[in-house]
């Protein structure tokens, strides 16, 4: 690469990504010498952009943190992840301002070449509804409190906070999103019990600055595990439902986030399941195409009375016979 100041910018491409990198390594991808790269970084620390380096047989460099920011250096592919990341921001509830306001300085930042790459994105993706799976609107968890939980997880500190009105004190452990709600994974550490936390429902207090040993999830899959629990406790209302089926053939027929089923007998099994509304529930249960009796709560039955009415009016003013 013969353009010094393109070399520059290239050799700032590499640091910026990835772990530290030797000199042979930086030469190779740049076809330069050693010696050249040697003559960059001390150009690039000139220019004030701190480039750490460590000697040995496995030493090499890396960006350090501080200094000058370096020019945003994104290909035409990392471009459009980006542009595509920060608009499905806009479908995160307490996000999505900031996501619009971070994709506005990618914007000014980015090369002139990239912009109208940015730009087609930008005006020709749009999003459809998301919510169409319950009648409860989305839950708002401000960024603020992801960033609070993901430094205390970063930084393996216990977190404290209100839950549902009950002091909580856990380990956290990670930060999943599904179905536009938030959701932490934590340990009880005086009971060593995993559960899993609607971040909508948290109130954060005080930071602890107290660290913790981080234990291993049994099993290791955080994603597995809160899939699991949702059903018991990440929902506002639960029912019991008994379902003259199998537990089998139930939990052929549902995902595991739906509901936790327990056998009784090889041709019955209980359902217990939840979502933000029991209007939500009442519908749901149908696709099962199962038969079932309402065991939890006496609120559900009028929900349901009102759909088998609505649904017996349907095939009575049906035409088809």
């Amino acid at each position: 690469m013969a353009d010094p100041t393109a070399r520059l910018l290239a050799l700032l491409s590499l640091l910026q990504t990835g772990p530290e990198r030797s000199g042979r390594d930086l030469a190779e991808r740049l076809c330069v010498s050693s010696r050249t790269i040697r003559h960059d970084v001390d150009r690039l620390r000139e220019l004030g952009y701190p480039v750490d380096a460590t000697r040995g047989a496995v030493g090499g460099y890396r960006l350090g943190a501080g200094g000058k920011l370096p020019p945003l250096l994104l290909d035409d592919e990392e471009a459009v992840a980006v542009t595509v990341g920060l608009r499905a921001a806009a479908g995160i509830a307490g996000v999505e301002e900031s996501g619009a306001r971070a994709l506005a300085k990618l914007e000014q930042v980015l090369p002139s070449h990239l912009r109208p790459v940015v730009d087609a994105l930008k005006t020709t993706i749009d999003r459809a509804p998301e919510n169409n799976d319950t009648d409860a609107p989305d839950p708002v968890v401000d960024a603020t409190v992801l960033r609070e939980i993901a430094g205390a997880i970063r930084n393996e500190e216990w977190l404290r906070f209100d839950y549902q009105d009950a002091p909580v004190l856990v380990e956290p452990y990670r930060l999943l999103t599904w179905h536009r709600r938030w959701y932490l994974v934590g340990r009880d550490p005086q009971t060593g019990e995993w559960h899993t936390y609607r971040v909508d429902w948290m109130e954060l207090r005080m930071p602890t600055r107290r660290r913790f040993d981080p234990q291993p999830l049994p099993g290791g899959d955080y994603t597995a595990f809160m899939m699991r629990t949702i059903a018991e406790s990440g929902w506002k209302v639960h029912a019991r439902l008994r379902i003259d089926a199998s537990a089998e053939s139930v939990l052929d027929r549902i995902h595991p986030a739906v509901g936790v089923v327990e056998p009784i007998d090889e041709d019955h099994c209980v359902l217990v399941t939840g979502a933000d509304s029991l209007d939500t529930v009442a519908a749901y249960i149908g696709m099962l195409m199962m038969d079932f009796t309402v065991e939890s709560p006496p609120e559900l039955i009028p929900r349901l009375q009102v759909l088998s009415e609505r649904y017996a009016r349907a095939v009575a003013g049906s035409a088809v016979p």
